[in-house]
C-alpha cells in the first residue's frame, strides 16, 4: 500500500539542513531581564544565568508592572478567569465593553470590537469584508497574507511604503475592470501596517490615503507595533491626524499593552457587521477577562503618563551609541535593525551577544530578504541607563569578534 502519510522527521531535517529550525526556550519571566532555559520537552526548565531582554515586544515594559497585574487579578476574581464562550453566546461581558469604549475614544472611532488575537481580527476582518481586490504592502504581517488568501478575489502586492506604486496599480487594476469604458462596481481594500516590524520604519499613511481615495477604496492600518505609542496611546494614525481617513483600524493588545488579544476600531456599522460576520470573532472564546483587565490598566498608563516618553530616550540612546560604532541601524521607531548582511555572520552575532548577557536574536532568510540579515533590537522603556550601556557593550564586543567591526 502507499504510504500517504507525513513524514515529519524528514522535513524537520531538510530546516536543521537549511539553518531554519528553531526551538522553544522558555523565560523564567518577561522583564527586561529575565533567565532562559533549553527547551525541557515537558519537564521543569532548567534557568540558566540572567540576560538582558533586548528583542521583546513589550515595549512599555508593562508586562510585570504591578498596576496591570494587579488590574489582571481584579478581572479574575470579579469576573472569572475564562469567558466561557462565545461572546455571542454568554462571554460578553462589562469589562469586554469597557475595554471597547477605551480603544474607541482612543483611536477616535464610534466603536471597537476585541478579538482573541491581533492575527484573529486581521484574518477575521478581511475574510468578513470579503473584498474583490485587496492591494498589500509587499512587507506585510503574515496575519494579513494569510486574512488575503482567505478573504480576497485577489491580491494585488505594491512596493514597500510606496503610495505611487500604489496609485499605479490601481489605475492599471481600474483599467482592467473597465474592459468597456464603464466604471467598475468593486470593492477594494488598501491594507497596510503602519509601524513594520523588522525594518522598523513607519508606512506614509497620508500618500496611502490619498492613492485609496482617488479609487475609491477603503483603507485599513494594522497598528500592532505602534498602538500605545504614538499620539495619546492610538497609533501612527493619531499621530498623523488620518483617523477620519482610515476606515479600519487594527491592532494587538499583546505588545505595548502587555497583554493578549487584538482589536479593531471604526464606525458603527463596521463593528456590528464583524460581530456579525467574522469568524474568528463569532466562533471564539471571548478574550479572558484577564487579559482584558490588564490591557485596559496598560492602555491607561500609555496614555496618561510618561512611560512612552521613557522608550524614545532609550530608544534614541541605542541608536546613537550603535551607530557610533559603525553598525548600520535602519528604521525610525522603537525597531532598531541593526544591518549585517549575511545570515552566517548575523546568526553568530545573535549568539556572541547571548553569550555576552544580551538576547537579541538574529533575523535572517525567509523572513527578510537575502543578504538583509539583521539583529533587530528592541529595548523596553523600563531599561536602565546602565543595562543600556551593557547592551551597547555586548554589542561592540561581540562585533569585533565576528569582524563586523
Amino acid at each position: 500500500m502507499t504510504d500517504r502519510g507525513f513524514d515529519l522527521d524528514a522535513r524537520l531535517a531538510e530546516r536543521e539542513r537549511a539553518g531554519l529550525r528553531r526551538h522553544l526556550r522558555p523565560a523564567e519571566s518577561v522583564a527586561a531581564r529575565t533567565r532562559f532555559a533549553d527547551d525541557p520537552r515537558g519537564g521543569a526548565p532548567d534557568y540558566g544565568e540572567g540576560r538582558l531582554v533586548f528583542a521583546s515586544n513589550s515595549y512599555l515594559g508593562l508586562a510585570d508592572d504591578r498596576r496591570v497585574q494587579r488590574a489582571a487579578e481584579l478581572a479574575a476574581r470579579s469576573v472569572g478567569t475564562g469567558a466561557g464562550a462565545s461572546r455571542l453566546v454568554t462571554g460578553d461581558t462589562g469589562l469586554h465593553r469597557a475595554l471597547e469604549r477605551d480603544l474607541a475614544d482612543c483611536k477616535g472611532t464610534e466603536r471597537a470590537l476585541v478579538f482573541s488575537s491581533g492575527y484573529a481580527a486581521n484574518v477575521g476582518t478581511i475574510e468578513a469584508l470579503s473584498p474583490d481586490v485587496v492591494f498589500s504592502d509587499e512587507l506585510n504581517h503574515a496575519s494579513i497574507v494569510d486574512g488575503c488568501r482567505v478573504g480576497a478575489e485577489e491580491t494585488v502586492i505594491y512596493d514597500h511604503a510606496d503610495p505611487a506604486d500604489l496609485r499605479e496599480r490601481m489605475a492599471a487594476r481600474a483599467a482592467d475592470a473597465r474592459g468597456d469604458g464603464s466604471e467598475t462596481d468593486e470593492d477594494w481594500l488598501v491594507v497596510t501596517d503602519t509601524v513594520f516590524s523588522m525594518d522598523g520604519d513607519v508606512a506614509p499613511l497620508d500618500g496611502i490615503c490619498d492613492a485609496a481615495e482617488e479609487f475609491g477604496a477603503w483603507v485599513m492600518v494594522d497598528e500592532a507595533h505602534a498602538t500605545g505609542l504614538f499620539g495619546d496611546g492610538g497609533g501612527v494614525v493619531q499621530r498623523e491626524g488620518l483617523a477620519d481617513r482610515v476606515d479600519v483600524q487594527l491592532g494587538t493588545l499583546s505588545k505595548a499593552l502587555a497583554s493578549q488579544g487584538g482589536y479593531v476600531a471604526g464606525d458603527e456599522a463596521l463593528v456590528e457587521y464583524l460581530l456579525n460576520a467574522a469568524r474568528s470573532f463569532v466562533f471564539s472564546t471571548g478574550l479572558a477577562p484577564p487579559a482584558v483587565g490588564a490591557a485596559r490598566e496598560s492602555l491607561r498608563i500609555a496614555r496618561e503618563t510618561s512611560r512612552a516618553d521613557r522608550l524614545w530616550d532609550t530608544v534614541e540612546d541605542l541608536r546613537a551609541g550603535l551607530e557610533a560604532m559603525g553598525y548600520d541601524v535602519r528604521g525610525e521607531t522603537q525597531v532598531l535593525p541593526v544591518m549585517v548582511g549575511d545570515r552566517d555572520d548575523a546568526l553568530e552575532l545573535g549568539d556572541r551577544l547571548a553569550d555576552l548577557g544580551v538576547v537579541a536574536p538574529a533575523i535572517r532568510p525567509p523572513t527578510v530578504p537575502e543578504g538583509t540579515a539583521r539583529i533587530r533590537v528592541a529595548p523596553m522603556a523600563t531599561h536602565t541607563e546602565t543595562e543600556v550601556d551593557r547592551c551597547l557593550d555586548a554589542f561592540e564586543t561581540a562585533g569585533r569578534e565576528v569582524g563586523l567591526l
